[in-house]
């Protein structure tokens, strides 16, 4: 796909659904009790996945529109043995947080994935779960892995790495603990959706500023969940029109959970025009508009204590680093090299292949930004939809633009978004 020139973003969109919270809402809603009703579901290629998973489990979804979406409640206890494996697609979230629920059901459980999602850690939520009594396997630390479901006794973990999908796997397991609290203590603070949806839907949540427990649960109940728009999703779009001179777009309706919206704070002191209008709380989440502006941006630092807060982001914040005086680093980013790729390699090498001077440190990059626009070229997705989308922002804000292989991965996140993207491109 060839991504051409803009001369700025202006107009009025809204993004999907919250992913994050869209998977999350599929499987409280499994093993609540009742219908639960989602309106704004995120519909994308790692969501399907999850609908598809608790089908697997016996779960009734029921489909009424791209994003409303019904599913039936089994309770607590009621998944049942699949007669297979269960896919689980390109989604890591998918993977992690359905196998704390099946730590406590009855019967064996093997979730995979394809061949990104096989080569990618497991240890991390494999370690907790065996602790607190699941009888688990992977293929040398990778899927697929297997579950047993087992009688449960709560733990006290601290994370050895910030992660919102370990923690909610864990917290997960915790609601079928007989055996007392399950307390996860975090490093660095992570994204809260799974403790404010299992709070809504009635679980013994407790949380502190560097923890959050959890107690074995009699029922859950959610009825209702509205999603927000993702920020992930209006990311790019953020980034492309502040960078743009004369840009001046509005993306309504937006989820600005403060664990979420690192990239706004870091762009906010770098010299983005960024206002955020008409705040209000939907489901425990603060949901907002976002205006963004054009502005000439200078260089700063991502820090490792902030990159919880923005680690999808972080492949955008390079290339808007690129276009801003002076020397950006980020630091402790480590988590970039088990994603979907290894985001550092691949961040670093799609954006040299641009004109970029960017150089890849093992546990993030530094780049020497100019306040003009990137060359541009040719790069592929390497299969990561969060690549693709670098690539598209990278070509509109470019000079002669950029020729984007592997373009469709984008469908893993947000299968509308080159059609989104050229609504509001000016050219």
């Amino acid at each position: 796909m060839r991504i051409e020139p803009a001369v700025g973003i202006v107009g009025h969109i809204a993004v999907p659904g919250d992913k994050s919270i869209s998977h999350r809402a599929v499987m409280v809603g499994a093993i609540a009790e009742g219908e639960t009703t989602i309106r704004g579901f995120g519909r994308s290629g790692d969501t399907e996945a999850t609908i598809g998973a608790v089908r697997a489990l016996g779960v009734t979804v029921h489909e009424d529109d791209v994003d409303t979406i019904r599913v039936e409640g089994v309770g607590l206890r009621g998944l049942s043995e699949p007669s297979g494996p269960i896919d689980c697609g390109n989604s890591g979230t998918t993977l992690r947080l359905l196998a704390g629920l099946l730590a406590g059901q009855s019967g064996r459980f093997e979730l995979t994935g394809d061949d990104s999602l096989r080569g990618r850690p497991v240890d991390r939520i494999a370690t907790p779960l065996a602790e607190m009594g699941a009888h688990i396997e992977t293929a040398d630390g990778k899927p697929p892995l297997v579950v047993e479901g087992a009688e449960l006794k709560g733990i006290r973990y601290e994370l050895p790495v910030a992660s919102a999908q370990v923690k909610s796997s864990v917290l997960h397991a915790g609601l079928y603990a007989a055996d007392g609290r399950t307390t996860v203590i975090e490093p660095l603070l992570t994204r809260d959706h799974t403790e404010i949806m299992l709070a809504a839907a009635g679980a013994p949540v407790t949380r502190r500023p560097d923890r959050v427990s959890i107690g074995p649960a009699e029922a859950l109940r959610l009825g209702e969940v509205e999603v927000p728009g993702d920020f992930s999703a209006a990311a790019p779009f953020v980034v492309a029109a502040a960078l743009l001179p004369g840009s001046e777009l509005t993306i309504h309706d937006v989820g600005l959970n403060p664990r979420r919206t690192g990239l706004l704070d870091v762009l906010e002191r770098m010299g983005a025009r960024i206002t955020a209008m008409h705040r209000h709380r939907s489901g425990g989440e603060p949901v907002g508009d976002l205006l963004v502006q054009s502005n000439p941006l200078v260089a700063t630092t991502v820090k490792a204590e902030e990159v919880p807060r923005l680690v999808d982001e972080l492949p955008l914040f390079a290339l808007a680093a690129a276009c801003a005086r002076g020397e950006s680093t980020v630091e402790g980013a480590r988590e970039l090299r088990v994603k979907e790729t290894d985001r550092i390699e691949t961040v670093t090498t799609s954006l040299r292949a641009l004109g970029i001077r960017i150089r890849k440190r093992d546990d993030g990059f530094g780049v020497r930004g100019v306040p003009t626009r990137p060359k541009g070229g040719g790069m592929g997705s390497h299969g990561d939809h969060r690549i693709a989308m670098l690539g598209a922002v990278a070509g509109v804000v470019s000079r002669e633009g950029v020729e984007l292989e592997d373009a469709e991965a984008v469908a893993v996140s947000f299968p509308g978004f080159f059609e989104l993207l050229d609504s509001v491109t000016q050219r």
